[in-house]
């Protein structure tokens, strides 16, 4: 095997390939990338039996052929390389790598020891816009229950439907929902499946802020992403997911506005005598006109106040105060709904009335005690 590619394209190719390479696999193939040059272009694969990455770059091959490399040496090397062309050459396991006068040599291992990713040739797919999918998930994927005990809620519901993507994850104290519309969808009928968390947040750093395309596709047992040159294929989590309509609640008799910067700053505030040893919700005070916020721990007391629009009707109600800054944080609007009921019903953060309904943020409230 021979090829020769510009560092800055091979180096990009490795790190992207190599996020879901495990450095300490059991088996000693997958601590690498599987590079196969042939034709006019590279791919370099990794994968940890769970998710795959593929990506496709161009280069100049004399000679094809195919070798594992270790993902982070071979990462260590680029970095460290002058911006030049690369040269790779392989005579059986023994590796060369040149660039201008620096030079390595390096073993690497068969193509053979490399566990085959998953095909998906056949299902339903769809297409939408890279920003709008990186966006997505950046606004979701936080609510991801890291409980082993039900796998299921590991990761993100994808449910596309009538030219429209909804995607849901919860955790059992919150749920994050956004909508957003499709460019494309094959076939009619409802597309239903949940795709891993950790798979997600590696389509998040693939994705550009672009309108250019993601294609989706629904195997069996898998799901691919394919966002330019790259395909990112992830096993799909069975289970029952919950069903999370049955869980809004569709009737609330406090409906105020607010907007998010300063729900933003004033819950920043009130936490800042909040950490992981001194745990403490928010006591939240929704009154006419203003919403006031107050935490105590041993290291001392927070206050402070923010403007909504509406009447609370001293309804006070304790919040985890990251659950509730996530959930604003992530909010696509600058102007957001919140619509409560009671001290023990959760809150919703939804868009401004006459606003497009496309996300839906859930928190549940946290028991106060009268001493906080």
């Amino acid at each position: 095997m021979k090829f020769s590619c510009e560092k800055a394209i091979l180096q990009a190719a490795v790190t992207t390939a190599g996020r879901v390479v495990n450095p300490k696999s059991p088996i000693q193939a997958l601590e690498g990338v599987l590079i196969e040059a042939g034709g006019d272009s590279l791919s370099v694969s990794g994968y940890n039996l769970e998710t795959g990455i593929i990506t496709c770059v161009p280069a100049g091959v004399p000679e094809g052929g195919a070798i594992v490399l270790s993902a982070r040496l071979l990462g260590e090397i680029l970095r460290r390389m002058p911006d030049d062309m690369v040269s790779i050459s392989a005579q059986g396991c023994a590796v060369h790598i040149q660039c201008g006068p620096t030079s390595f040599d390096i073993m690497g291992s068969s193509d053979e020891d490399f566990p085959e990713l998953p095909q998906v040739d056949e299902g339903r797919g769809l297409k939408m816009a890279q920003g709008a999918l990186r966006a997505m998930i950046g606004q979701t994927a936080f609510a991801v229950s890291d409980n082993e005990s039900r796998p299921i809620h590991t990761g993100v519901l994808f449910e596309a439907e009538r030219g429209e993507l909804t995607m849901v994850a919860v955790d059992g104290y919150r749920l994050a929902l956004r909508r957003e519309k499709l460019l494309e969808q094959d076939g009619e009928g409802r597309m239903s499946l949940v795709v891993p968390g950790a798979a997600l947040r590696e389509v998040e750093k693939i994705c550009a802020d672009s309108d250019e395309p993601v294609s989706i596709v629904q195997g069996d047992r898998h799901v691919t992403f394919e966002i330019g040159g790259t395909l990112l294929v992830a096993r799909r989590l069975e289970g029952e997911f919950l069903n999370y309509r049955q869980t809004i609640p569709q009737s609330n008799s406090i409906v105020l506005e607010a907007e998010a910067a300063d729900l933003q700053r004033s819950i920043d505030r009130a936490s800042l005598i909040i950490n992981e040893k001194l745990k403490s919700p928010l006591r939240c005070r929704f009154e006419d006109g203003e919403l006031s916020i107050t935490s105590k721990t041993a290291m001392g007391s927070a206050f402070d106040v923010c403007p909504i629009s509406g009447d609370g009707k001293g309804l006070e109600i304790g919040f985890n105060n990251r659950f509730l800054m996530e959930a604003v944080k992530a909010a696509p609007a600058s102007r957001v709904r919140l619509e409560l009921n009671t001290a023990t019903s959760p809150c919703l953060i939804l868009p401004r009335e006459g606003e497009p309904d496309n996300f839906l943020y859930m928190v549940l409230p946290v028991r106060l005690r009268a001493a906080e």
